[in-house]
């Protein structure tokens, strides 16, 4: 697990390989990633958007982004906490995410950013 705080903001994040299959005649690796969300400030916040980049080891890169999380935009009061599962697809065995949540904080109406911390995402077995 990777784990990183922003603005009293704790971000925390498990991966899973669910497996290998084949699509259009490429094989695809497919993860899934759980976010913890985590309010530690003394302020309600939202998450507002995210931004993704997505890496594997052959070089390709792809950015996502879009409004909230899984069709949510969670508020999350002083030290309550948010989790949510999602998934993504590799063109190969090993790759890594990173990104950031822009959130408003709902006492000083200002907008920031809470960087999501890169992990890594590897088939088992490539690890041996």
């Amino acid at each position: 697990m990777v784990q990183q705080v922003t603005n009293g903001i704790k971000i925390s994040v498990k991966t899973n390989f669910e497996g290998a299959s084949y699509q259009n005649y490429r094989m695809l690796f497919s993860f899934s990633y759980s976010i913890t969300i985590e309010n530690q400030s003394n302020d309600s916040v939202q998450l507002v958007s995210r931004h993704w980049k997505i890496f594997d080891s052959l070089k390709n890169t792809e950015i996502v982004e879009g409004e909230g999380v899984i069709g949510e935009k969670p508020i999350l009061k002083p030290k309550k906490s948010y989790t949510y599962r999602s998934y993504c697809n590799l063109t190969s065995q090993t790759g890594a995410m990173r990104g950031f949540f822009n959130m408003i904080n709902f006492t000083s109406t200002k907008k920031f950013k809470v960087k999501i911390p890169s992990f890594q995402l590897n088939v088992p077995a490539i690890l041996n």
